[in-house]
């Protein structure tokens, strides 16, 4: 369990790591390079989860030998459903990322909500619900790796 108090915010103890998957891990269904060593490395400290529509059918083949826990999402209410994930994993040892609107409300609902821009670009209701916006992937994670970037974000 990664642990962080972060003045005037929240004392964080952090369990999981919830993703999407296209736009936030993914460009058009493809892993971006570089991401498989990070998430790697990251798995040791955090249980990641993957939740995704899978809009491009390549989320299995991508994540393949990453330990995470990948739920594809069928159907209407994907917003609804990635927020009832994040609760029944337990929001408040949760962070967050993703970029589209259906992401919206698990970064709301999650101790900490990162949205990530990149290519794909992000949904402003999505921005409003996150706690923290960042250019891209990379640098939403090196926040986990360097939390002290993290804290100085969202000190008051």
């Amino acid at each position: 369990m990664w642990k962080l108090t972060i003045p005037g915010f929240k004392h964080l103890e952090i369990k999981y790591l919830v993703f999407d998957f296209n736009g936030s891990l993914a460009i058009d269904g493809i892993l971006m390079p570089g991401l498989r060593e990070m998430l790697l490395n990251l798995s040791s400290d955090f249980e990641i989860h993957v939740i995704t529509a899978d809009t491009f059918g390549q989320a299995v083949s991508q994540l393949k030998g990453i330990p995470c826990h990948l739920k594809i999402l069928q159907g209407d209410h994907q917003a609804e459903a990635k927020r009832d994930y994040v609760s029944k994993l337990g929001s408040s040892q949760t962070i967050a990322l993703g970029n589209g609107r259906n992401d919206r409300f698990m970064l709301r609902d999650a101790a900490v909500g990162i949205v990530v821009l990149q290519e794909e670009g992000s949904s402003s209701e999505t921005v409003q619900a996150a706690d923290v916006v960042c250019n891209n992937i990379f640098d939403a994670l090196h926040l986990l790796t360097h939390p002290k970037r993290l804290m100085a974000t969202l000190r008051d």
